[in-house]
């Protein structure tokens, strides 16, 4: 069986594992969930290898967990949901479904200020905020997504997981593939980086964060601000990126974005009318939902109200440091 990028190739049609049935755990939530909504923060991009949303209403998500790679389908049914999952790390996943689908985040603590947010809010009554209890998933996307316009970033992740991550457990769908392990990361030859169009800067400070991958992950135990004062502490990786990582691995409802290129001019524009609102002026905004701040900034965008792109598609920024 052929080689490629240091793992084996399987051929199409030909099972990445066992594809019959997996662990399975059934949850209800204690109020409305929308999948979509909920585990959406965790999709990079609409080809990204290690998640699917199917046409039967399933979310298909790939995770290098704690006990090794695994694969978990998740379905609503009945008011209820139910999770599958295959590969070593199937029974970790399961265990923190709950977590995954919103069940630590308490969206009755939001009170809304504005007639907006509180539209939003009605409109909305599904979103809860994902905690996967993972940082490198999310840390390792947000880095490539630094000073580069969304799909530049997500054809460097898709490309790169695709070609060094290894095919997903049990009966994913087809091109389903479990982000590399850090010792992959940190092998992958310069010139792949470069083919992925990943620069010199963003590929080494994602081998910085590899290195020390342990003790990045020992911070999904920390409150929000000590695990992003642990992420910073790694070269290239600032208010923005940890921001971003800890926004998934946490499911902090406070952590909000400072240093984008967009975020500050929607939030300006929502809340005042002010298109030209910088950091400053943003957070002053949100100053009312201190403690939830990052689920305001969420529901602003989901309300549609965002003024015209005046600039190229880029969304993320960073300012010196990210």
């Amino acid at each position: 069986m052929p080689v490629r990028g240091g793992r084996v190739a399987v051929p199409p049609g030909v099972p990445r594992q066992a594809t019959g049935p997996g662990k399975v755990r059934a949850w209800m939530p204690d109020g409305p969930l929308d999948l979509g909504l909920v585990l959406g923060p965790l999709r990079r991009g609409p080809g990204d290898p290690t998640f699917r949303a199917t046409p039967d209403g399933s979310v298909w998500r790939t995770c290098l967990t704690p006990a090794g790679p695994g694969t978990l389908r998740v379905c609503a049914y009945d008011g209820g949901v139910r999770g599958e999952a295959w590969g070593p790390g199937a029974q970790w996943l399961l265990e923190g479904l709950p977590e995954l689908l919103g069940a630590a985040d308490d969206p009755s603590a939001f009170v809304p200020r504005h007639r907006l947010l509180a539209s939003a809010r009605h409109r909305r009554p599904g979103l809860r905020l994902t905690r996967s209890g993972l940082v490198l998933e999310s840390l390792i996307p947000s880095i490539l997504e630094q000073k580069v316009t969304t799909d530049e970033a997500y054809r460097a992740w898709r490309l790169l997981v695709r070609k060094f991550g290894e095919p997903a457990p049990g009966p994913a769908p087809a091109r389903m593939y479990v982000m590399p392990a850090p010792r992959t990361w940190a092998l992958i030859p310069s010139w792949e980086w470069h083919r992925a169009g990943v620069d010199d800067k963003r590929a080494s400070t994602i081998l910085r964060a590899v290195r020390v991958a342990g003790r990045l992950e020992q911070a999904v135990e920390m409150e929000p601000a000590a695990a992003r004062a642990r992420l910073e502490l790694v070269p290239g990786v600032g208010p923005w990126t940890s921001a971003e990582t800890v926004q998934r691995s946490h499911g902090s409802a406070d952590e909000v974005t400072v240093g984008d290129l967009h975020l500050p001019g929607i939030v300006g524009w929502a809340l005042a009318g002010d298109r030209d609102a910088d950091d400053a002026a943003m957070l002053e905004l949100l100053e009312p939902y201190a403690g939830q701040r990052h689920r305001a900034a969420r529901l602003i965008l989901l309300s549609g109200r965002v003024p015209a792109r005046r600039a190229p598609k880029m969304p993320r920024w960073d300012l010196g440091q990210l």
